[in-house]
């Protein structure tokens, strides 16, 4: 009997051990499942999106004639995302804001917003973005959509059934807490609610079957982060079997939740709208100084999109125009972005490009910077004067930005080669012009003009 009872306690270890090794295996799957997003952008994404130029009031010839352009003259060099941004389901939108007044939304039987057909004809019969979609996806590029948070107001005011709930229906799943305070299409998604995943996973669902494999996702950083509405949507992307790269915005994420961020999102803005004048460029220099650690392979900390070309063809800030920025700007703006390693949406219509625009779009040493690097930190940013490096240990490569921040006056901007970790002679070329600046030992100096950098390759001599 004593033995019977001893063979029995042991079979119950047995068993018991085998369910904890079966629950901690089932752990590291789902932890594994869990981290498989960062491999979905192991560099900063770089693309097209349609805000800057067309605001809420895009077309779909419009989105075509970008993807021809980005096929054409910017695939080889990683431009990879054409992304449709805010309020594509609109019938009647407006430029330089947004109508407010008398919205004709689109939206289908379980409360999801499908793309007006009078802008993308090719939607109709319920196509949604699927041929859009293709017809990016046929250019070998991939294509992206901009939501806000949260479930239509027509869907809850229609009662609108949940897709994939035993008969819950929109007005079960609402708040008006929190509600966006510059757009009210949406209402807040209680996560606490029943049916609350479920509809975040019908609209992924959607997604997934029309091609998305990029989406940006407005009033979820800023000013408050909505920590349980953005893992609703961290599940929903698992549980829709596409790789579709997460975009939070818009800024300033708070910097307390820069470990949610990085665990949850790909990308996700440290400002808000960046637009063509100085004083932005200089805030998203300022801001960033608390955000280099987070600077890592799957997930990026993002400046936001790259005003430069024409902007406001139908766009928010301003008229129709070539972007306001100097050319010293310009260089400005894209040696803080790739160096900073931050994604690169290009703003600007790409059809109107001029040749200098062209030119800071396709330079191959600078974007292999911006996608090879590593280790990237601030060396200063102090009496209005900025230097940041980092390096391709592969390729025993050094790179280094300077910048001079002040506004009228030139300033020498330099650094010690020894806190580059660099001894002796190095041979150092300016990474845009591709000309040997020449070979230094023991500190580097330029004279910057105001408003000007210089971004730099360094190599042991």
């Amino acid at each position: 009997m004593k033995l019977s009872t001893n063979i029995f306690r042991i079979l119950a270890v047995v068993v018991l051990l085998s369910g904890c090794f079966g629950k901690a295996k089932d752990l590291a799957l789902a932890t594994d499942k869990e981290s498989d997003f960062k491999q979905w952008a192991q560099t900063p994404p770089m693309g097209w999106n349609s805000w800057d130029c067309y605001g809420p009031t895009v077309r779909e010839h419009e989105i075509m004639s970008n993807a021809d352009y980005m096929a054409e003259h910017l695939k080889e060099f990683g431009w990879e995302y054409v992304v449709v941004d805010i309020r594509w389901f609109v019938e009647n939108p407006k430029s330089h804001g947004y109508n407010q007044t008398d919205p004709i939304y689109v939206v289908d039987e379980y409360g999801r917003y499908m793309p007006a057909t009078n802008r993308f004809l090719s939607a109709e019969d319920g196509n949604g973005f699927k041929v859009l979609a293709d017809y990016v996806h046929n250019k070998g590029l991939k294509f992206g959509i901009h939501i806000m948070r949260g479930i239509p107001k027509y869907a809850v005011e229609n009662k609108l059934p949940i897709k994939g709930t035993n008969g819950v229906t929109a007005d079960q799943i609402y708040s008006t807490g929190n509600q966006c305070k510059w757009l009210k299409d949406n209402y807040t998604i209680d996560a606490s609610k029943p049916g609350a995943q479920e509809y975040y996973n019908s609209i992924f669902e959607l997604y997934a079957d029309w091609g998305v494999d990029f989406i940006k996702i407005d009033d979820l950083s800023a000013p408050i982060y909505h920590k349980e509405e953005i893992e609703l949507i961290r599940k929903a992307i698992y549980n829709c079997g596409r790789k579709i790269v997460l975009s939070t915005s818009p800024g300033e994420t708070p910097l307390n939740a820069g470990s949610h961020a990085s665990e949850h999102a790909n990308m996700w803005r440290m400002v808000n709208d960046v637009w063509d004048n100085w004083g932005h460029i200089k805030h998203v220099m300022e801001v960033s100084q608390d955000w280099y650690k987070h600077i890592k392979p799957g997930t990026w900390p993002d400046c936001d999109m790259i005003p430069l070309g024409r902007l406001s063809i139908r766009g928010e800030v301003g008229n129709d125009r070539m972007t306001n920025l100097t050319k010293d700007e310009q260089y400005t703006l894209m040696s803080f972005f790739t160096i900073f390693k931050s994604p690169l949406m290009f703003g600007g219509d790409l059809p109107s490009n001029d040749d200098f625009t062209l030119s800071l779009l396709t330079n191959k040493e600078v974007l292999k910077m911006h996608t090879e690097s590593s280790g990237v930190r601030q060396l200063y940013f102090n009496d209005n004067k900025l230097a940041i490096t980092s390096n391709n240990e592969k390729e025993n490569i050094t790179y280094l930005a300077l910048f001079n921040v002040l506004d009228e006056l030139p300033q020498d901007v330099g650094v010690k080669l020894s806190e580059l970790g660099l001894l002796g002679k190095v041979k150092i070329t300016n990474l845009w012009t591709g000309e040997e600046v020449g070979e230094f030992k023991d500190e580097f100096i330029q004279n910057l003009k105001p408003h000007a950098s210089g971004l730099y390759k360094i190599e042991n001599n």
